[in-house]
Formats: C-alpha cells, structure tokens, sequence
C-alpha cells in the first residue's frame, strides 16, 4: 500500500521561470537517466533480492526516487506555467504537449521500459544500479550548469547529491556482500584467460611516441601481459 504525503522531502522553488530550461528537465522526467527509470529499477530489482536488508534499502531508495520524480515534474510545472504565450514557450515540447511534466525526455522521446536495467541477480543488480546514479548525477551536474535561476539550482544541487548518497549505499551493500571488488560473480567458472591482457592496440603514433600504457589494469600480479596474441596463441 502507497501513501502519497504532499510535502516534499525538498522544498522546490522557482525564481524565474524558463519554459526552455523546462524541457532540459524532462531529461530527469522521462529520460533514459530519469528519476522514473531510477524509481521503477531498484523497486523491481526488490522483488528478486533475498537479502531482506538490500532488499529493504532496495525499496527505501525507489520511494524516495518516486519523490525525486515528484520534485522534477513540480520544477518543470513552475518553468512552465503561465508562460503559455511567450516566445520562449511556443519554441518548446510544451507548445503542443501542454504545460508541466510528461513521459519524454528533452528531445521529445517518449519513456520506455527498455530503460530499466533489472537482471535477477543482486550482484550485477547493484553494479547497474551505481551506473545509474553515476548518469543521473552527470546529468543533474550539467543541467545546474545551464540554470540561471538560483532556486532551481539548489533543488538540483540536492538531487544530484541524493544521487552520490545512493552510489555510497549500493557500493556498501556491495561489500557487505563480499563483491565490491570482486569481478567474478555468478556461477560459471572462467576459463584460463581469466588473468590474460591482451594488447589489441597497439603502434606508435605520427609523432613516434609509444602509446602502448601499462598500468594496474595490465600488469603482474593480477594480468598477465600479452604483446602479442597472435604469436601467443600459435
């Protein structure tokens, strides 16, 4: 059972409104990193978690992303409403959609499913899960860019660092699992190119420097470091 409590956890507040910054908003609406996406992903990745306390932080975190979404769709109603005969609003999605949020991101694509990135395994759920926010994030970081109206900025500000507060509970979920590091989940054993890098890339570049990089991703302990694999595997 849901109850919908009218005061956000976040009061949103508008300064001046701004139809054209409006449909920038409906990224986070009804966008492919939206808080729609977000709310629906973790509240069905609940069902498939046996762990009862991810699975309850699971459901903590969709709610309060379905409150998220409250908070975007109340922006984009305030940069739109009663702008209905400006210059700045007949150039927009609204013109024709009407005033206040809808099921499209900023480009006029409608919301689809396909969004959501569920898999039935907590594991490869969580990783998806820290993707996410890591896009939401992003997104909210440049549309606080775009924004010239302070209120507006601080209400992004604050879903943007909801956003890092969700990365830092999954990654703890994580490692409470014993996972957070650990690439090899599931049941299938690897084979024996488990700890192989291959160097696929590799030459100089015009000016003659050398471009193939070693690193931790390519070196002893964890890899063993293949020049080249053709010459390696004959």
């Amino acid at each position: 059972m849901f109850f919908h409590k009218k005061d956000p956890i976040h009061t949103v507040k508008i300064d001046e409104p701004n139809p054209r910054f409006a449909q920038l908003l409906l990224e986070q609406f009804g966008g492919a990193t939206g808080e729609l996406t977000a709310a629906l992903q973790y509240w069905t990745q609940s069902f498939h978690c046996e762990n009862a306390g991810i699975r309850d932080m699971l459901q903590d975190i969709a709610l309060e992303e379905f409150g998220h979404l409250e908070m975007v769709g109340r922006m984009i109603e305030a940069h739109t409403k009663n702008v209905d005969q400006t210059e700045a609003y007949k150039s927009t999605l609204f013109a024709v959609r009407g005033v206040g949020p809808h099921l499209l991101d900023s480009q006029g694509n409608t919301w689809t499913a396909s969004y959501v990135n569920e898999g039935g395994d907590v594991v490869r759920d969580l990783r998806a899960n820290i993707a996410a926010e890591a896009g939401a994030r992003q997104t909210y970081e440049e549309l606080i860019k775009l924004s010239t109206d302070e209120g507006s900025k601080k209400t992004l500000v604050h879903l943007l660092t909801r956003e890092i507060s969700h990365t830092q509970m999954f990654m703890k979920a994580l490692d409470s699992l014993g996972k957070l590091t650990d690439p090899m989940f599931g049941n299938i054993q690897p084979d024996n190119t488990v700890d192989i890098y291959y160097n696929l890339s590799s030459g100089n570049q015009e000016n003659g420097v050398n471009q193939d990089e070693r690193g931790p991703w390519n070196s002893e302990p964890t890899f063993k470091y293949i020049a080249d694999p053709v010459k390696a595997g004959s």
